[in-house]
């Protein structure tokens, strides 16, 4: 029995992939404009072909054509870079993001992701179950960005970053080649993946290690009024220091968003929120937690039993809408002092647009007790890190798209003399690029810059935080 392999064509540009069987979108066609918008609605960007890829051997094909053609690439997974780093301008788009199988082996407590995939994709999947790792905090950021910059979310105190829960990864190279990558196989790009970035190649699939997890987690936010945000740090600081791993949280400065179970008379008023996920018993979690909500005079208390994948995209639609604009700054902080405590309640809500806010995650537990040199993520003695994200409807383009940025540099500037140094990499904005080095730090960067050269000698894949060949 014989097989023919296909080839793809594109009739408006006479485009023809040998060996690839997905989808070619061109300038012209019906879905071209879908095709090519981002999370980040403020990212124009016009490729001159986007190639939405069915598996590995399509991504194989892609590649090899792009190089042939001395096309820039860009690697689309769920599009959720802040930067737009998915799109380029007259190049190609490798489009995974049709891959979205998720496998869960319950007894192995493992998990195979295609590189497309979403977090909700692997949440749903792996809570049948009763199973996670960890995944940020929005269910439509996608798992290979997420992953290769490092992996923060409600977990990672508990579990470690996703990288620290990444076992192997198949990774189609700038030659075309599908290599593995573990810590027995080529260790050296398994090394880099973690936290390198997009930088060495085309991973198709991820392999995770699971945990026990939910289905019911102590989940939600608590809101305060902006009045009492520095009582409210004040306190959060010396609670969190003293919280056990269980305990995930991220604080919210902005206005309280249109949550359903917000009362309309508190919506879009300005507010301090810690959001809070603790995933042991629930019984524990009651003792835990009761500090948090008895102090000062809350707005409201969400905290409830609730679905980990629930809580894991409960604001995907209040917070982080597909279409918005968004620009950002970020940093990892030394502590919360009392003078960086007043400086994040001075800048916080002088935001012009209702929907800009700061978000601070605190960090330490597991993330903190893997080896600094174990993989190419930086900040794992950080108790802190903070994200300013400005934010704005596309209509509101002429009010808001040159002060809201300029409130989020004003803002990193007066963090200045409590910055630690070091910048989370998925946080960098499009003007960022600079600071590349300050998210590796002198030494990790070379470590990566070698094993770039390894991989990637003539920097094909440059469309991302871009580590150069030694």
């Amino acid at each position: 029995m014989s097989t023919q392999t296909t080839q793809a064509t594109d009739p408006r540009t006479a485009t023809t992939i040998p060996g690839f069987r997905g989808e070619l979108i061109a300038p012209g066609d019906p879905a071209y404009d879908t095709a090519r918008a981002v999370w980040n609605g403020g990212v124009d960007r016009h490729p001159r072909l986007i190639a939405r890829c069915r598996g590995s051997a399509d991504v194989v094909a892609a590649v090899r054509f792009a190089r042939e053609r001395g096309l820039e690439i860009t690697i689309r997974g769920g599009g959720h870079s802040v930067a737009g780093l998915a799109v380029c301008d007259d190049g190609m788009v490798i489009d995974l993001s049709t891959m979205r199988a998720v496998w869960v082996d319950p007894v192995d407590r493992r998990a195979r992701v295609q590189g497309g995939a979403l977090w909700t994709d692997v949440d749903r999947e792996t809570q049948v179950h009763e199973l996670a790792t960890t995944g940020g905090i929005v269910g439509h950021t996608g798992v290979a960005g997420l992953t290769l910059g490092g992996g923060l979310g409600f977990l990672a105190r508990k579990h470690g970053l996703t990288i620290d829960n990444l076992l192997a990864a198949e990774v189609v190279t700038a030659d075309g080649a599908i290599v593995r990558a573990a810590a027995d196989e080529n260790p050296d790009l398994f090394w880099a993946l973690r936290g390198g970035g997009g930088n060495f190649g085309v991973v198709t699939t991820f392999e995770f290690a699971l945990h026990p997890v939910g289905p019911s987690v102590m989940a939600g936010p608590i809101f305060w009024p902006a009045a009492e945000t520095t009582d409210v740090l004040h306190f959060y600081r010396d609670f969190v220091a003293e919280a056990p791993d269980e305990l995930g949280t991220v604080v919210r400065l902005g206005t309280a968003p249109p949550l359903p179970a917000i009362p309309e008379q508190l919506r879009w008023r300005p507010a301090v929120a810690v959001f809070s996920c603790y995933v042991g018993p629930l019984d524990e979690a009651e003792q835990v937690l009761s500090p948090l909500r008895r102090f000062g005079t809350p707005l409201i208390d969400l905290l409830s039993p609730t679905p980990y994948a629930d809580f894991q995209c409960a604001l995907d639609e209040i917070s982080y809408r597909h279409g918005w604009h968004y620009y950002w700054k970020a940093t990892d902080l030394t502590d919360l002092t009392d003078d960086t405590i007043a400086v994040v309640a001075d800048h916080a809500y002088a935001a012009g647009s209702p929907r800009s806010y700061a978000a601070m995650f605190h960090l330490g537990g597991a993330i903190a007790r893997v080896p600094a040199d174990a993989t190419a993520y930086v900040g794992r003695h950080v108790p802190h890190n903070i994200i300013v994200d400005a934010a704005w409807l596309p209509e509101e383009a002429t009010q808001h798209a040159t002060t809201e940025p300029a409130w989020a540099r004003d803002f990193l500037r007066a963090l200045e003399p409590h910055r630690a140094g070091s910048v989370y990499v998925n946080f960098l904005d499009v003007d960022d690029g600079s600071r590349v080095r300050e998210a590796y730090g002198d030494a990790i960067y070379r470590r990566l810059a070698e094993v770039k050269t390894s991989y990637d000698p003539d920097n094909t894949f440059h469309r991302n935080r871009n580590i150069e060949p030694a």
